[in-house]
C-alpha cells in the first residue's frame, strides 16, 4: 500500500500537460519558427539581398566593395563614388549596403551612372568622346556590354583590321600568336603530327626492305654436288704502256 501512495504521490508541476507545439492547419506539421531580424552593427536592419544597378549583392558586403562589384566600376572609381556618398548622404565608407534604404541606393546609382555632377574629373570616365552620341559618359553594368558589342559590330561592318581580326577571333591589339591565341587548327600542331606519321611509315618501310635483303642470301639455290663452281669475272687488261720517245742525238 504505501509504494502505491508513492506512485501516486506525483509533483504538480508534472502532472500539468505540457503544451504541444503549434501545428500547422495545412500539412500538420509543426509551424515554422518567425523569421529573426538581422541586425547591422549600426543597429538598423540589415536586408539579405540587395540590387546595385542591376546586380544582386549580399547585404553583409560594404559599400565600397559592393560598388566595385559592379561591372564599370573600377577601384578609382568606386573610391569616388564611396566619398561622395559620404558627403552627399552622410553615410560612412564602411557601411554595410544592406543597411542603406531604397531612396538612398537609388542616389547612390545615379552617382555610378553620372559622377561628374558630383565632381568626379572627366579622364577617370571609361567612354570618353563617345563617337554615336558625343559628349564624355561613364557606362555600367548592361550599358557598357551593349555599348561594347555596337563598337566591335561596326568595326566588322566596316572591315577595319580591328574587325578583320574580331571576326576570326584573334588578338586585337597587337600581341604575339606564334604561342599563345592557337584556337582551331594550329598549323604547328598539324605540322608534328603529319611529320610523326611520316616518320613512322618510313621506319616501317626501311625495316621490311632490311628483312627482305637479309632473306635473299638464304634462299638462293646452292650449285649441286660435283659442278664446277661458276668462274668469277676476268679482270679487265691494263692498258699497254705508251713507248717513250728516243732523244735527240
Amino acid at each position: 500500500m504505501a509504494k502505491d501512495q508513492k506512485k501516486n504521490d506525483v509533483p504538480a508541476e508534472q502532472a500539468k500537460p505540457q503544451a504541444a507545439a503549434p501545428i500547422s492547419k495545412s500539412k500538420g506539421r509543426p509551424a515554422p519558427a518567425p523569421a529573426q531580424r538581422t541586425v547591422g552593427p549600426s543597429g538598423k536592419e540589415l536586408r539579405g539581398i540587395v540590387r546595385l544597378a542591376g546586380r544582386d549583392i549580399k547585404g553583409d558586403v560594404p559599400l565600397m566593395r559592393a560598388i566595385v562589384r559592379v561591372k564599370g566600376m573600377g577601384q578609382a572609381v568606386g573610391m569616388a563614388v564611396t566619398k561622395m556618398a559620404f558627403n552627399e548622404l552622410n553615410v560612412p565608407t564602411n557601411t554595410l549596403i544592406g543597411e542603406l534604404s531604397e531612396q538612398d541606393m537609388q542616389k547612390i546609382e545615379h552617382m555610378m551612372t553620372h559622377p561628374v555632377e558630383y565632381g568626379v574629373p572627366v579622364f577617370m570616365l571609361n567612354r570618353r568622346k563617345d563617337v554615336s552620341l558625343g559628349g564624355d559618359r561613364h557606362l555600367i553594368s548592361t550599358d557598357l556590354m551593349f555599348t561594347t558589342a555596337q563598337d566591335i559590330e561596326r568595326e566588322k561592318t566596316a572591315y577595319t583590321w580591328k574587325g578583320y581580326r574580331f571576326s576570326y577571333g584573334q588578338k586585337v591589339r597587337g600581341q604575339r600568336t606564334r604561342t599563345t591565341g592557337r584556337t582551331g587548327m594550329t598549323v604547328g600542331v598539324l605540322r608534328k603530327s603529319i611529320l610523326a606519321k611520316a616518320g613512322g611509315a618510313a621506319t616501317q618501310a626501311t625495316g621490311a626492305a632490311a628483312q627482305a635483303a637479309s632473306a635473299a642470301p638464304a634462299g638462293a639455290a646452292k650449285p649441286a654436288a660435283g659442278a664446277a663452281a661458276p668462274k668469277a669475272a676476268a679482270a679487265p687488261k691494263a692498258a699497254p704502256a705508251a713507248a717513250k720517245p728516243e732523244p735527240k742525238k
